[in-house]
């Protein structure tokens, strides 16, 4: 994978602390790790970015080693069922939606970094603005569905 490749792909584990810790609950309650793992992870972390970010050193020592696992295997890899682009705008959609301004801006750079056009970013984003409307206006649900041409 070219330089660039692990430098844009790294800022997507970037995306989420809470992509994170809902990976790191999972890890922990199926895959305890020891202080070699922990340390193998931090390594791992640094050769793949350049760097070890701050918000990493605070993560669960114990969760940080498969947390980061399925960070490499799924959103740093490009041998996956979604193109990088795509995994960043679905990220940036979910993003707008929480909301998550760290996860917003970082995806963001992500898509741009994967060739997202700036039209590309502003129907992603968009996902909030029918979302708010429909559960603010307390939208019958049974009634949206027939009308949309569900049950």
């Amino acid at each position: 994978m070219p330089v660039i490749r692990i430098i844009s792909s790294a800022h997507s584990c970037l995306r989420s602390a809470s992509l994170l810790a809902a990976i790191a609950f999972t890890a922990a309650l199926t895959m305890p790790a020891g202080a070699d793992d922990y340390d193998d992870a931090i390594k791992d972390i640094q050769s793949t970015m350049g760097g070890v970010p701050g918000f990493m050193k605070q993560f669960p020592k114990a969760a940080l080693p498969g947390a980061w696992a399925e960070v490499k295997a799924i959103e740093l890899s490009d041998n996956t069922a979604l193109p990088p682009k795509v995994k960043s705008l679905i990220s940036l959609a979910v993003a707008a939606q929480i909301p998550c301004n760290y996860c917003v801006w970082s995806d963001t750079e992500n898509a741009k970094r994967a060739g997202a056009t700036d039209e590309e970013i502003q129907e992603a984003a968009l996902t909030r603005h029918w979302s708010t409307i429909f559960n603010g206006m307390q939208v019958d649900f049974a009634q949206f569905k027939r009308e949309m041409g569900g049950e």
